[in-house]
């Protein structure tokens, strides 16, 4: 299955500058099997979220336990391409959907846990930067023009569509049931509805400035010497929703400069 992007295995990458960046793919709003988690040696993490995105999600998770299933319900009758991808979540027999999303905070507690803690950055800006408010704002009117809304009103037509689209994508392994690859085809559509409107330009500035700071949290971790392993190097994990694991992947291989970040506090 030479086109088969949607993959389950990580991408390893030995930065130039020393240490390595472990991208490992899992479903949005899953949990993922033991089996299909990575058993990669990893030093410190980058979650693709903003710090404040990280600061909400211990109290949504505790929402969760006083009321389970309140943030799916809400996602669910909401309208929105969320809501649909959870309505096709809620059929599979897999364990989810859930909010917040499990395998990113999962490997959140691990990382506060884990040796005296490990550094946590936030690959996404905080909605202090400027440059990334100038990205959102250029998206956001990409995505209101009048076309993309006329689109909206055939959704679900085109959310089939892109599920029937998207099965051959789904790569082979041996621990996907048919479930699971069910989820991993409504992921894709998910995705690609909520880039939607967006260029091929905007997309790749996006992947770009991920992969810029996805080399600046490596970076602060050899400054920090933050190194618990014997492969010349600290090892960041960047847990990704599979389906924009190629475009991160992409990114990352252009190996662009470095962007300075600090770990969460």
């Amino acid at each position: 299955m030479a086109d088969a992007d949607l993959v389950w295995e990580v991408a390893i990458f030995d930065d130039p500058d020393g240490g390595r960046i472990v991208v490992w793919p899992h479903l949005p709003c899953v949990r993922m099997s033991n089996e299909l988690r990575t058993r990669e040696h990893w030093d410190g993490l980058g979650l693709i979220a903003s710090e404040e995105d990280i600061a909400i999600w211990p109290e949504e998770e505790k929402q969760e336990r006083e009321s389970p299933g309140v943030h799916v319900s809400a996602a669910h009758a909401s309208g929105t391409v969320l809501g649909r991808l959870m309505d096709d979540l809620i059929t599979l027999e897999i364990e989810g959907p859930s909010i917040p999303d499990p395998e990113p905070l999962r490997l959140l507690h691990h990382a506060k846990n884990a040796r005296g803690g490990m550094p946590i950055f936030p690959i996404e800006p905080s909605m202090e930067d400027d440059d990334w408010i100038d990205w959102l704002t250029r998206a956001a009117d990409a995505q209101v023009t009048m076309g993309s809304l006329l689109s909206r009103i055939t959704v679900s037509r085109r959310w089939k569509k892109r599920r029937k689209l998207a099965t051959p994508r789904v790569a082979k392994n041996r621990g996907v049931s048919i479930d699971m690859g069910a989820a991993s085809v409504s992921s894709a559509a998910w995705w690609e509805e909520e880039c939607s409107g967006l260029t091929d330009a905007l997309i790749e500035e996006r992947a770009l400035r991920m992969a810029s700071r996805i080399r600046g949290a490596l970076s602060s971790m050899r400054e920090s010497r933050v190194d618990d392993s014997s492969i010349g190097g600290p090892s960041l994990l960047v847990p990704v929703h599979q389906p924009r694991m190629s475009t991160l992947v992409d990114a990352i291989m252009a190996w662009p400069d470095a962007e300075s970040i600090d770990p969460v506090k």
